[in-house]
C-alpha cells in the first residue's frame, strides 16, 4: 500500500462504492474502506509534490490543500438541499467521495505542515549549530582518556519505581478529573481531552521529575587509564584496577544513558540521560575507545553487545551468574 498508494486507493474506493450501492450504507467495513482509500490518495499526492522541485511542488501542494478544504466546507454547509435531489446511485458516489476526502485532506494538510516546520528547522539549524557529541580528552595524569559529565547516582530499579510512583498518581488524578468534568470531556472529544490532561497533569509531573533529577546531579569524571578505571563522583574518588573489575556496563545513547561499575568495594550506577547537557552538547556518552576494549579483554573480562550496540557490558566469566559469598563479604567490610 505504501509502494503503490494510488492503485490501492482506487481499489479500496471501488470496493467501498460497490458495498454502498449494494445497500451496505456506511457500515463499518465500507466506512473503513473509504477512510483508508482516501488516505491512499492523500499519501500519493503528498509524495508526488515532495518529489517535485520546490518551485512547482510547493504551489501545487498549497493550492490543492486550500481548494480541497474550501470544497469540503461548501459541500458540508451548503450542498445538503442539492444532494437530496440526486438519484440514489449518484448520491452513493458523492457520499463515498465525501468520506474519502476527509483523510485525504487531513494527510495533505499534515504534509503541508511538515513542509513549513522543515523550512523553519532548517533556518534554525543555519542560525544555531547542531549539538555535538562529547569527545574523549587526555586524562590529566596523562594515563589514558577522560570525560567530564554531570550524572545522577541512581539504579535502574530505583528509576523504574520512581516512574511508576509518578505515573500511577497522575493517572488517578486524570481519572478523577474525567469523572468530575464528564460533560465537558464528552463535548470536547477524546483528542482534546488527551491534550488537556497532558498539559494539566503530564507536563507538571514531568517538570517536577526533571527538576529533581537536576538537583541530584553531581559533577563526575570518568577516566580509563592503562590499567585502571578512575571515577570521581562529587567528592568521592574510586580507583578500580581492571583485574578487580567484575562488571562494567556502558550505555552511551537514549534517556537511559548510564555507566554501571561493580567491583570489590565499588557498586555504582550513574545515569546521564536524566541530566540536561550544556548548550551545544548532545545528550549521552561517546563510544568507548578501542584500546579500552583491548585492555579489559586482556584483564580477563568478556564483552557482550546488545543487538544495536546500544549497550556494551563487560563481565568476568566467574561472576556472571552470581558473586561469590566471600567477595560480597569483602565488599561489605570495605564499605564499613
Amino acid at each position: 500500500m505504501l509502494r503503490r498508494p494510488l492503485f490501492w486507493g482506487v481499489v479500496l474506493l471501488a470496493a467501498a462504492l460497490a458495498a454502498t450501492l449494494a445497500g451496505d450504507d456506511l457500515s463499518f467495513f465500507p466506512f473503513l474502506l473509504m477512510l483508508v482509500g482516501g488516505w491512499c490518495f492523500g499519501f500519493a499526492f503528498v509524495g508526488l509534490t515532495l518529489r517535485m522541485p520546490n518551485r512547482t511542488g510547493v504551489p501545487l501542494h498549497v493550492g490543492v490543500a486550500v481548494v480541497l478544504a474550501a470544497l469540503m466546507i461548501v459541500v458540508v454547509e451548503f450542498a445538503g438541499p442539492w444532494l437530496a435531489t440526486l438519484s440514489e446511485p449518484v448520491r452513493a458516489v458523492v457520499v463515498v467521495l465525501q468520506m474519502a476526502a476527509i483523510p485525504a485532506a487531513g494527510w495533505i494538510w499534515l504534509g503541508l505542515l511538515s513542509r513549513v516546520t522543515s523550512v523553519m528547522s532548517r533556518r534554525d539549524a543555519a542560525k544555531r549549530p547542531a549539538p555535538v557529541l562529547r569527545t574523549w580528552e587526555r586524562a590529566p595524569s596523562g594515563d589514558g582518556s577522560g570525560l567530564r559529565v554531570d550524572a545522577v547516582e541512581m539504579r535502574m530499579r530505583a528509576l523504574t519505581l520512581a516512574l511508576v510512583g509518578m505515573i500511577v498518581p497522575a493517572g488517578l488524578v486524570a481519572f478523577v478529573l474525567m469523572v468530575v468534568f464528564d460533560d465537558l470531556a464528552m463535548r470536547l472529544g477524546p483528542r482534546i481531552v488527551i491534550i488537556a490532561l497532558g498539559l494539566l497533569v503530564g507536563l507538571p509531573v514531568y517538570f517536577v521529575f526533571t527538576a529533581s533529577a537536576r538537583r541530584r546531579s553531581v559533577p563526575t569524571v570518568i577516566e580509563f587509564g592503562n590499567d585502571e578505571l578512575r571515577l570521581t563522583v562529587g567528592l568521592v574518588h574510586h580507583r578500580v584496577p581492571y583485574r578487580d573489575l567484575d562488571r562494567l556496563l556502558w550505555r552511551p545513547r537514549s534517556d537511559y544513558a548510564r555507566i554501571e561499575v561493580r567491583a570489590e568495594g565499588v557498586d555504582l550506577s550513574l545515569l546521564l540521560g536524566l541530566v540536561t547537557p550544556p548548550r551545544g552538547v548532545e545528550r549521552g556518552l561517546p563510544d568507548l575507545p578501542k584500546r579500552v576494549f583491548r585492555r579489559l579483554e586482556l584483564a580477563g573480562l568478556s564483552v557482550d553487545r546488545s543487538r544495536r550496540d546500544e549497550v556494551v557490558t563487560f563481565s568476568r566469566p566467574d561472576t556472571r551468574s552470581s558473586s561469590a559469598p566471600g567477595r560480597d563479604a569483602r565488599r561489605s567490610a570495605t564499605r564499613s
